[in-house]
């Protein structure tokens, strides 16, 4: 069991579940989509964002991006770690059915890789290391050209990151995994 400090925010009460086994911290619900009419319920995660900080951890689909960017654009991204989980496909055990794009969700995430992103988004972040700009994922071909989606979806799976990343999200995301030096490496191994 980890203690966290800031705020962990997920979407329902099956991932705070599985989240409690493992963690030692406050856990919040958005209730899905009920978020986005629950204005009590997005004023309480308002405060606690500013008294304490929030880390994000929603399912990797649509509806969680969806969910993840609502919040980022009504609270404030200063106060915001984003962790995700990678996109594994198969059903939660208490499911009949797999979800609609057929990925696990954070409930059907081991505890081992909860507590590996968990750690990771709770950790100092390196702010002196030169960051990975716009220019060099153009130079490797992931933005800016045709076939750049398609390549930064090839790197976004090898880095276990969900599908469902913007090209400016990903840069975020890309700088707080990989130093410039790291990203150049594996980007010419990837292009092999």
């Amino acid at each position: 069991m980890i203690h966290v400090d800031r705020v962990i925010v997920v979407e329902g009460k099956y991932d705070r579940i599985a989240l409690s086994k493992i963690i030692d911290g406050v856990i919040v619900e958005t209730g899905g989509f009920g978020i986005f009419s629950d204005h009590q319920r997005l004023e309480m995660i308002r405060t606690l964002a500013k008294e304490k900080g929030l880390i994000l951890l929603t399912d990797s689909d649509r509806s969680g991006m969806a969910i993840r960017n609502y919040l980022i654009g009504a609270i404030g991204p200063q106060y915001i770690q984003n962790a995700y989980i990678p996109d594994c496909y198969g059903k939660e055990k208490r499911k009949l059915h797999p979800s609609s794009e057929g990925k696990l969700g954070v409930e059907g995430m081991s505890e081992s890789t909860l507590l590996s992103i968990l750690k990771f988004a709770s950790a100092p972040k390196n702010t002196e290391k030169e960051p990975i700009t716009n220019a060099d994922l153009y130079n490797a071909g992931l933005l800016g050209n045709p076939e750049s989606k398609r390549m930064r979806m090839k790197y976004q799976q090898a880095l276990g990151l969900p599908a469902h990343l913007s090209p400016r999200k990903f840069s975020e995301i890309l700088n707080l995994l990989r130093s410039r030096e790291e990203f150049l490496r594996e980007i010419e191994e990837l292009l092999r």
